[in-house]
């Protein structure tokens, strides 16, 4: 009793670690070039979007912090509703 016991908990671990396995396999990216989200371009001073297809040849200013052109084009073409939204409220705001 005692061996088939052991045998169907070591089934179940099995089991286990197989659907913990193929989840973790999932989460994890193959880093190919297509997954790419950005391309920093330093020697032409460009950052390419290409979630949203958008190149800005402003790389400097991207690394300095002002993101503002960045954020905008992705927010308003990921989520067009919000970008709706915040332009009425921008519009009830003035």
């Amino acid at each position: 009793m005692r061996v088939l016991r052991a045998r169907l908990y070591e089934q179940e671990q099995e089991k286990r670690q197989a659907a913990l396995s193929l989840e973790r396999r999932g989460q994890i990216k193959t880093g190919d070039r297509s997954e790419k989200i950005r391309t920093y371009n330093f020697p032409q001073n460009r950052v390419t979007d290409h979630r949203i297809g958008l190149t800005l040849h402003q790389l400097t200013d991207v690394m300095d912090g002002k993101l503002a052109p960045l954020v905008e084009a992705s927010s308003s073409t990921l989520n067009p509703s919000a970008s709706s939204k915040n332009s009425a409220a921008r519009d009830v705001r003035c």
